[in-house]
Order: C-alpha cells, then sequence, then structure tokens
C-alpha cells in the first residue's frame, strides 16, 4: 500500500496562518525541502512566487522565499497574480517551479502553498510524498535548518508587473472574436483576479463593471466570488437587462462561476457542455470526450451522449481531471464547481480568467446567449451536505456508515447516485446525493449524514 502524505492535499498544503503546517518555521523550512528538490533535478534553478490578497499571503510567501534561496534556487517574485498566472510564468519561462500561496475559496484566516513543476503542472503526488518527508525529517532536527541568522532580502521587485502583464498578454492571445459588444459584471471575490482581470478585460475592449475588487487582506471570499455565485446573480438580476452575463471567480481565480441575463447561476457543468459542443462542432474535441468529476451532475452526462459525445469521470480535484485528460488525450475537462482545463492550448491547469474567455467567445461566436447555449441541461435534484469529521476513518471501515451506503444505492436502483467522500483540503465529510425525486435525495443525504456525525463527527 502507498504511503499517504499528510501535509499536502488535493491541492497542495493548506491550513490556518500562524498554525502548522503554515508557521514561520515551517514555510521556510517548506521553501528549504522545495529547493532541495529543484537542485538536484536541475542546474542552477529559478522559482517564481506569486501570491493572493490575504494578510499572511506576503510573510509566508517572504518565507518560503527565503527558504528556497538559502539552497540556491533563484527565486523571482510576481507578487499579486492568479494560480494559473504562476503556472504559465513557469513553463514561459523556463523556471524550475512555480509557488503559489494561496487558500483558494477559503477563509482569510486560512492559507496555503501549492507547487507547480517547471512544465506548469502540478507536482505529483510521489513528489509531493518525498517533499513532506524532508519537512519532517528538518523538524525533527531544526538545528540542521536553522535560518535564525540568516537575512536573505525579499526578491527584487521590479519585474511584478511585467510578470503579471506577459501572463494577461497570453490570455488575450487566447480568443479571435470581438468581445467589445459584451456587457459583463465581474465578481472579482477581493482576491487574485483584482490584480489582472481589469487590465484583461480593458485590453480585450469588453464593457466590464467590476464588484468586490478592493482587498483588505481579510475580505478574500466574503459574502462574494464562487463560493457565492447568487451574490452575482441577484446583482444581474438587479439591472434588469444591463448585463450580457456576469462571472465570478475564486480566491486565487483557477475557477470561474456564471449567471446568464437574468441572474441564474451557470456552473462549471453548464461550461463544460457549452464549450465541449463548440469544440465538437469545430472538430477539436479530440475522441468525442470531456472529462467531468463524480460530483458532475447525471443531467451533463445526459445531455453530452445526445451531442454524440462521451463523458468520463475522474475523482474531485482538477488535478485528476486533468491526469485523466493526459491519459486519454482529451482536449476538455473540468469540475462542476467551476475548474475548466482546455488542452486545445497549452493551459496546463484551471483558469478561471481563460475559462471566462472562452465562454464569452463562444456566445460572440455563435450569436446565442448563455441562457440559450444550456437550456437544454436539465439538472437532477443534487444535494452535497458536509459535516465536519475529528479524523478521516475509510467509510469501509465504519460498519454502519457502509451499510446506509449500500442501502441508499440499492434504493436509488440506478436512477440517481451517491457520492461520499473526504474533502482533500478540510477536515470534511462531503455527502452527495442525486435521485429524480426532491424527496428522495433529501432524505437519502440526511440519513447517510447523521450515521456519520454519529460515528466520526467532530
Amino acid at each position: 500500500m502507498s504511503q499517504q502524505r499528510q501535509l499536502f492535499g488535493t491541492d497542495g498544503i493548506r491550513g490556518v496562518a500562524g498554525e502548522f503546517p503554515l508557521t514561520t518555521q515551517s514555510t521556510y523550512l517548506i521553501g528549504r525541502a522545495l529547493g532541495h528538490d529543484l537542485v538536484h533535478t536541475v542546474a542552477k534553478p529559478q522559482a517564481v512566487v506569486g501570491q493572493d490578497t490575504r494578510e499572511s499571503s506576503r510573510w509566508i510567501a517572504d518565507r518560503v522565499s527565503e527558504g528556497l534561496a538559502a539552497v540556491g534556487v533563484d527565486v523571482h517574485s510576481a507578487g499579486v497574480i492568479t494560480t494559473p498566472g504562476v503556472a504559465y510564468l513557469a513553463r514561459s519561462r523556463n523556471m524550475a517551479a512555480g509557488v503559489v500561496i494561496s487558500a483558494s475559496h477559503n477563509p482569510w484566516t486560512d492559507n496555503g502553498i501549492k507547487v507547480f513543476s517547471g512544465d506548469g503542472f502540478k507536482l505529483t503526488d510521489s513528489r509531493e510524498l518525498a517533499i513532506e518527508k524532508e519537512i519532517f525529517a528538518q523538524l525533527e532536527n531544526p538545528a540542521s535548518a536553522d535560518d535564525t541568522a540568516l537575512k536573505i532580502p525579499r526578491p527584487s521587485l521590479p519585474g511584478e508587473s511585467q510578470l503579471r502583464h506577459a501572463y494577461i498578454k497570453f490570455l488575450a492571445a487566447s480568443v479571435s472574436s470581438d468581445l467589445s459588444k459584451l456587457r459583463v459584471l465581474v465578481d472579482c471575490a477581493n482576491g487574485a483576479a483584482t490584480a489582472e482581470a481589469p487590465e484583461l478585460f480593458r485590453s480585450l475592449g469588453i464593457q466590464a463593471t467590476f464588484l468586490h475588487h478592493s482587498p483588505n487582506g481579510k475580505n478574500i471570499n466574503e459574502n462574494c466570488g464562487a463560493l457565492h455565485p447568487e451574490t452575482l446573480g441577484k446583482s444581474v438580476a438587479k439591472a434588469e437587462g444591463k448585463f450580457d452575463l456576469g462571472v465570478t471567480f475564486d480566491g486565487d481565480a483557477d475557477r470561474a462561476l456564471f449567471c446568464d441575463a437574468s441572474g441564474r447561476v451557470v456552473n462549471g457543468d453548464a461550461v463544460l457542455l457549452a464549450a465541449a459542443r463548440d469544440l465538437h462542432t469545430q472538430g477539436k474535441l479530440k475522441g468525442d470526450t470531456v472529462v467531468a468529476t463524480t460530483m458532475s451532475n447525471m443531467g451533463l452526462e445526459i445531455a453530452l451522449k445526445k451531442s454524440g459525445i462521451r463523458m468520463l469521470r475522474a475523482n474531485v480535484g482538477d488535478k485528476y481531471v486533468l491526469e485523466e485528460m493526459l491519459r486519454t488525450g482529451a482536449t476538455l475537462g473540468g469540475e462542476q464547481s467551476g475548474h475548466i482545463i482546455f488542452r486545445d492550448g497549452d493551459s496546463t491547469t484551471g483558469d478561471g480568467l481563460l475559462t471566462a474567455l472562452r465562454l464569452m467567445d463562444i456566445v460572440v461566436r455563435t450569436g446565442k446567449s448563455l441562457a440559450d447555449l444550456v437550456h437544454d441541461l436539465k439538472v437532477l435534484p443534487q444535494k452535497i451536505q458536509n459535516i465536519r469529521v475529528r479524523e478521516k476513518v475509510p467509510f469501509q471501515q465504519v460498519p454502519e456508515i457502509q451499510a446506509m451506503i449500500d442501502s441508499a444505492e440499492k434504493e436509488l436502483d440506478g436512477n440517481g447516485r451517491v457520492v461520499v467522500r473526504y474533502s482533500g483540503t478540510e477536515a470534511l465529510a462531503r455527502v452527495m446525493v442525486e435521485a429524480e425525486s426532491e424527496s428522495k435525495m433529501q432524505a437519502i443525504t440526511a440519513a447517510i449524514a447523521a450515521e456519520i456525525q454519529k460515528a466520526l463527527g467532530a
């Protein structure tokens, strides 16, 4: 049985800023451990470090940068930039790695460290495990990595704006349509998108109005952004025809959700449907295949099938979607939460800004509204309930929970789905149930959630 990672989850290392593993010491050691990995694989390695708008992101970026520099890595700061922006810079600037300080959609008190290899892809699980081992070894013998006398200055700042501009230029070149007639309401979630979205949309002539684009270190994702798409929907509906669509990003802008002109929320499943059909029509959807996840609604699978498109399911997490895409050669994949990966170009991860441009491009080229593009997506009633747990015991090892799951699947008899899994980034169990009727969905979800709460609840 392969060893389990303790620090790295499905999207890097995440926790409460100031608490392990995000203390001043441990973030420095993480930088050192990553640096050792790089110097052993690349001659004269360079790394680019970017961050979101959280209050803690600056000092964590500094400590990771100091750890990298202490073992001989040349560090370049990109300042506040989206996660996919760092992935782009890593691969386009021949860096050995790209590091992002962000906890994505989590509250401002949390933070995280995500790492991309030089090709712009997230690190493999095995490489993350190797880095973890060194981190724990250094923690057991902190004297071997003492940094008390270390006085490495923050990487020189000239170049941050140039790095961001290079990424914006790359995004702008991804669309050929004239988007200047589109009227769009944009929610930046007081996060990393505030650093690029205004310049990007202006450069393309998009008539954009911005919400939640004044970060103060503590308001990232606060009742806004992709975690609260209804906020955007209400604003668009209230404007009564002023906007053609709305787009909302999460804290690090690696995903995007939308709403149509009437304010109805359009999630990642609907975006996958619109993008898949568009690529299919152009003959660019390799293998007539789309990769989604276990959380994607059965309604998406049915709608794609009617268009002659096959849907594969990967584990939740855009790195696992990407793995399946690379394995099968698929050019499109994504998650219901809004991570969409386009492999008909150079993208190596979900990119909210790119997704927004690609969807707007489809709207303009087809002459159809966003509502028209996805009008036939019939969503089966679906409920996702989170239960805070004290430990992540495999469900099959808890007979009462497994029996409840088995009973639910027998009751649905193929006319719905049950997915019970742990969050990769938080101490949560997630219960997702789809059923043909609302009442059945609610009853099954409540029964499984109650059993998990009784056995494992925090």
